[in-house]
């Protein structure tokens, strides 16, 4: 633990995370004027939640009052008004406000059919993204750009500003551990916003063969290292900007027998476990809330981590996963051989089967992060060629 609060406390006396000498950022959304005329007239399907704003209004609502023809809406995991608990399947529906009806791609398909994209003349990607391999929307717009491609309907992402953009890190997905939470051959940082993910998807042809008639309208006033506020919680749990900062070190854990916060106000910014002997530690229950019916450890009492008072600057200026909590929760856990759930599901979040070896081994962090270095290289070379907005 002392080496995560050490590189985080010795950057506090950086300059601050202001955006106010710079522009504002304007995202793919609000740049209307680039991608209303490819809407005239057409059927169009919408990949939306509650994040795809343009200013306060929702991008269905704002198109509509435009007269443009919304068709259909397609619904990701937490659903179409960003609500639903994590992991709860979405059911289909209707908008009332516009009478389109509402499609879960988050349910009993992942990947719409033809009979789901019948009569559509156009779909648009509209949702923010964390950055992460694991972060489930970016396999929702993988099997986007796989079934645009297939049914040669065209697919417009209106972009935004990744809010861990500014680095790329962690092991290379291990192709046999391919699922919902790893989709494709990405590392668990991949460094990439939503636009230039959906072409590289299609350009690579991780996806699919054919090819796809894909625009992306990119945001203005922004570059990777643009810090970025997200103006609404991505997902019930990531509810502030240092949840989302926090969540690439710490989504790990979701693989191992410790609460991350599910069940608290404070989601991935705490760890802990009723195991754990330091009486003196932070401590903290989780209970079932509107984010989390199910959450782990229910009603235990567990001692641990807490990093709330950690600063946002502070964290985007660390630009890297941090192995060091979960280093150091291993080591101190008094129960090893049962630290890693059973299903294995440490192995499918890592992408890899290595990682959990290595901290079963006690290798030191450094040495874990160098064996990443040679895929992270080829990946960057892959990246490199997929870029909107300088580095």
């Amino acid at each position: 633990m002392r080496s995560f609060f050490l590189i985080v406390l010795l950057s506090y006396s950086l300059a601050g995370f202001s955006q106010a000498a710079a522009p504002r950022v304007l995202v793919g959304a609000e740049r209307m004027e680039e991608y209303l005329p490819l809407l005239r007239g057409k059927q169009v399907g919408l990949v939306v939640n509650h994040s795809s704003l343009v200013g306060k209004t929702h991008l269905v609502d704002t198109l509509y009052n435009r007269g443009i023809c919304v068709s259909r809406i397609y619904a990701p995991e937490h659903g179409f008004r960003g609500d639903a608990p994590d992991g709860e399947q979405i059911q289909d529906g209707t908008d009332t406000r516009t009478g389109a009806s509402i499609l879960s791609l988050y349910g009993k398909k992942r990947r719409p059919g033809a009979e789901d994209l019948a009569g559509m003349d156009i779909l648009i990607f509209d949702i923010q993204d964390v950055g992460t391999r694991f972060y489930t929307y970016i396999s929702t717009l993988f099997y986007l750009v796989d079934a645009c491609s297939e049914y040669q309907i065209p697919l417009l992402v209106l972009d935004r500003p990744n809010p861990n953009g500014h680095f790329v890190d962690g092991p290379m997905l291990d192709h046999r551990l391919r699922s919902f939470v790893g989709i494709a051959p990405l590392p668990i940082v991949h460094g990439c916003t939503v636009g230039e993910l959906a072409q590289m998807f299609a350009g690579e042809h991780w996806a699919s063969p054919f090819a796809l008639d894909l625009t992306v309208i990119p945001c203005a006033a922004y570059t990777h290292q643009t810090p970025y506020v997200l103006p609404v919680p991505p997902s019930p749990n990531l509810p502030n900007q240092r949840a989302v900062l926090l969540y690439p070190s710490l989504c790990l854990f979701e693989g191992t027998a410790a609460s991350i916060g599910r069940g608290t106000p404070w989601p991935f910014q705490v760890v802990g476990h009723p195991g754990f002997q330091d009486s003196a530690a932070f401590a903290f229950t989780p209970r079932p809330n509107s984010a989390s019916r199910y959450p782990p450890q229910e009603g235990r009492n567990c001692r641990g981590y807490d990093f709330r008072s950690l600063s946002v600057d502070s964290l985007f200026r660390l630009a890297r996963i941090d192995l060091g909590p979960l280093l150091d929760f291993y080591c101190e856990f008094p129960h090893k051989d049962s630290f890693f759930l059973r299903n294995r599901y440490f192995d499918t979040l890592a992408g890899t089967y290595t990682l959990a070896k290595q901290i079963e081994e006690g290798n030191f962090e450094s040495d874990i992060r160098a064996s990443w270095q040679s895929d992270l290289s080829i990946y960057k070379g892959i990246r490199q060629k997929y870029l909107l907005y300088p580095e």
